[in-house]
């Protein structure tokens, strides 16, 4: 995982990294659970790459929903891995599942 992926260990360090990103957030959301592991790790490459050709203009966030209920909750997620494009802390784009590069760069499209 490539240092500019932020991990907040709680809900509120999550909030506090939306609310002073200045950029929009890519929130993927995982899980712990033996069927999410796998595609989580997949996910990991591919935000790690998002994250890298992204920088400056966007701040991606893996969120484990186990440490971030509430932000899970607040986004409707049900399921990992999960990703909400949020700006200034309103989903603008959502995607539920394991995601390829270019499946994440359609998510953002017209939105960074």
């Amino acid at each position: 995982m490539t240092k500019r992926v932020h991990q907040p260990r709680e809900d509120a360090e999550f909030d506090f990294i939306l609310r002073m990103s200045g950029v929009p957030v890519l929130a993927y959301f995982t899980g712990t659970w033996p069927k999410a592991i796998e595609p989580c790790r997949a996910m990991d490459l591919v935000v790690g790459g998002i994250a890298d050709e992204y920088a400056g203009r966007l701040l991606a966030v893996r969120t484990d929903i186990t440490r971030c209920p509430a932000a899970a909750e607040r986004y409707g997620i049900t399921g990992a891995p999960s990703c909400v494009l949020l700006r200034e802390g309103e989903a603008v784009a959502h995607q539920a599942g394991p995601m390829t590069l270019a499946e994440v760069r359609e998510l953002l499209d017209g939105h960074v």
